[in-house]
């Protein structure tokens, strides 16, 4: 994408900071989990449930600001300590010769074909990321599709009426709360693991991610059988499997995007001149005051 700008990173630093913020997102999480299930075991006072809530979830908001602030300071203090040597170094080596330059040597033909034959490839590499009409073209293209319409659509449709379905299978007001809390839970938790669970397959056993979107939509599928079969206690043990395999989804598409159609016109298209020209001409037009 054209509008990010890419900086270069230590990737020792930047993996050993994303673990820290990986790990302090999951301790959230299991933090609001122990909230949400001690609700409904035990009974607490409100100023109680109120001090305990605020202070624990003001330390654990501080903690990933700590992290950010601690990988801030070690990145200035790295590059302090970079621009302090190459300073030293080039106050003490001073050579007055002016460089000697290598002498020119031609490559024969098949070298030069060689290296033509390097560009080219690029050019080919290059020519993989398709724009939206080019990719409406490919099979791949409604092959997602129609996994999205039976993934992400199934699931999407359970999310939202799992409040009523509670109510037509008996649960309390408190239950159907706590299982829309908890519903989120793992719609969070399988976005976050399907993308490191896939990336170790993929680099370990050479598995595709598309297998992992076919594993994922039959687990739903047993999900929304479960949903739908009624027996006692059935909704705790069907949005655990609902929310897991719908969060999942989302990371293994737009990554599967990116791998088939490329990441130029990635997310650019709503962001395109179309949209932001037009509202800019609505905008500066002198008869128009606002733009809604």
């Amino acid at each position: 994408m054209y509008f990010v700008r890419i900086h270069d990173t230590n990737s020792e630093d930047d993996k050993k900071h994303l673990n820290a913020l990986s790990i302090a997102a999951l301790i959230m999480v299991a933090y609001l989990m122990i909230l949400i299930i001690s609700d409904n075991i035990f009974t607490m006072a409100s100023w109680v449930r109120i001090v305990t809530f605020l202070f624990l979830l003001l330390l654990l908001i501080a903690t990933p600001l700590g992290i950010a602030f601690k990988a801030q300071m070690d990145d200035t203090k790295r590059l302090s300590l970079t621009f302090s040597s190459e300073r030293s170094n080039s106050s003490l080596v001073y050579d007055p010769k002016p460089p000697i330059l290598a002498a020119y040597h031609e490559l024969p033909p098949g070298d030069t074909c060689k290296e033509n034959d390097h560009d080219s490839t690029s050019d080919g590499d290059l020519q993989k990321d398709m724009t939206l009409q080019q990719a409406i073209c490919t099979i791949n293209f409604w092959l997602l599709f129609i996994a999205m319409i039976c993934g992400l659509g199934t699931g999407m449709a359970a999310i939202d009426n799992i409040s009523q379905v509670g109510g037509s299978l008996g649960y309390t007001t408190i239950e159907i709360n706590s299982l829309v809390a908890l519903l989120c839970i793992w719609n969070f938790l399988g976005r976050f693991i399907s993308g490191y669970v896939s990336d170790i397959f993929m680099r370990s056993r050479g598995l595709a991610r598309p297998l992992f979107i076919a594993i994922t939509q039959a687990a739903l599928s047993v999900g929304n059988i479960v949903i739908a079969s009624g027996f006692p206690k059935n909704l705790y043990v069907g949005t655990i499997l609902v929310g897991a395999c719908y969060g999942s989804q989302w990371p293994l598409l737009t990554t599967i995007i990116s791998e088939i159609f490329g990441v130029t016109h990635l997310g650019s298209y709503i962001l395109s001149v179309r949209v932001f020209g037009y509202i800019y001409d609505k905008a500066a037009t002198s008869s128009v005051c606002h733009l809604f």
